[in-house]
């Protein structure tokens, strides 16, 4: 598939993504991918590539690991591109949740060592503070984002507990997050004014919630060991919508972002207003590129993961 940089934005995949296997055919196929996770492994001081490569399901699935692998696998990806096409610079970048530390990656504003510390620390962080504020979040399908936020307000009032807008995806599909009981209790009317469904997520944490104000603190304290530049490309920001110019705006992004909701809806809007119309989703699975369909229909999307999709786009 032909790309012309103006028009084309690259975007890193979150939490939910992961699957065993991510990366080992690609590993297998081309040695910058097999060295990229080579030095992963190095870093963390443990095996992440066999974990990704053959699981358990179990352990790949634990946020202290996920994380990483994400990271680790985007970061593959992205450097296959690269060298096949060396001199191509995207006109914008954008990752959802901690997609985001890969896009900065491949915006030159942060290192992929740095960003691998970062994004393990980031995990634990986040494990750790699911077990001192326990919660969980579920996903809303078939209502706009404005109407979810305004039954989690309704639930807060009513339960005297903590629930709210985690990620609006795309139109239709919003996740909320925050305490078992304010949960229940949006679910239930959510689903009474008109939601077609919604869904408990297997997760026993609240992720982007005040519930995460702990984790976002630790990730703070690691995140100023990090050395940040300005990004070569702009990179729209999970909390802000909008692109992140500089460093100071990367921080600020970054310190904030565990405990804001994730933007991505406004944030794919944000690129075809300046001009994008193709997205190419770098990293494991498809889920971005399904929800950009939603989000824009008529953008034109691509998925960067195996050797066999470097094989068709690049033939």
């Amino acid at each position: 598939m032909p790309l012309e940089a103006p028009s084309t934005a690259f975007v890193f995949p979150g939490q939910g993504s992961q699957s065993v296997g991510m990366g080992k055919d690609l590993a297998e196929a081309e040695p910058l991918a097999a060295e990229t996770f080579e030095m992963a492994d190095e870093v963390l001081g443990f095996p992440l590539s066999r974990l990704c490569w053959e699981g358990p399901d179990e352990a790949l699935n634990a946020t202290e690991n996920t994380q990483p692998a994400l990271l680790v696998h985007s970061v593959a990806v992205l450097r296959v591109f690269q060298s096949h096409r060396p001199d191509f610079l995207p006109s914008a970048l954008a990752g959802h949740s901690l997609g985001e530390l890969s896009a900065l990656v491949a915006a030159g504003s942060l290192g992929y060592e740095d960003a691998i510390r970062l994004v393990r620390a980031r995990g634990e962080a986040m494990r750790d503070a699911g077990a001192l504020q326990p919660g969980g979040m579920a996903a809303v399908l078939g209502l706009q984002v404005d109407q979810v936020r305004a039954i989690c307000e309704h639930a807060r009032e009513a339960t005297r507990a903590g629930v709210w807008v985690a990620n609006d995806n795309c139109p239709g599909q919003v996740v909320i997050s925050g305490d078992d009981q304010a949960l229940d209790w949006a679910s239930a009317k959510l689903s009474d004014e008109g939601a077609r469904k919604v869904v408990r997520l297997a997760v026993s944490i609240a992720a982007h919630s005040p519930y995460m104000s702990a984790a976002q603190e630790r990730f703070a304290d690691a995140l100023r060991a990090a050395q940040l530049a300005d990004p070569r490309v702009p990179v729209l920001g999970n909390v802000s919508a909008a692109p992140l110019l500089t460093a100071q705006d990367v921080q600020g992004d970054l310190k904030a972002q565990l405990t804001a909701n994730v933007r991505w809806t406004e944030s794919i809007e944000a690129m075809v207003r300046s001009g994008v119309d193709t997205f190419v989703e770098m990293g494991t699975g498809k889920v971005l590129t399904g929800l950009i369909k939603r989000i824009h229909p008529p953008s034109t999307r691509l998925n960067l993961d195996d050797a066999s999709s470097f094989a068709a786009a690049f033939s």
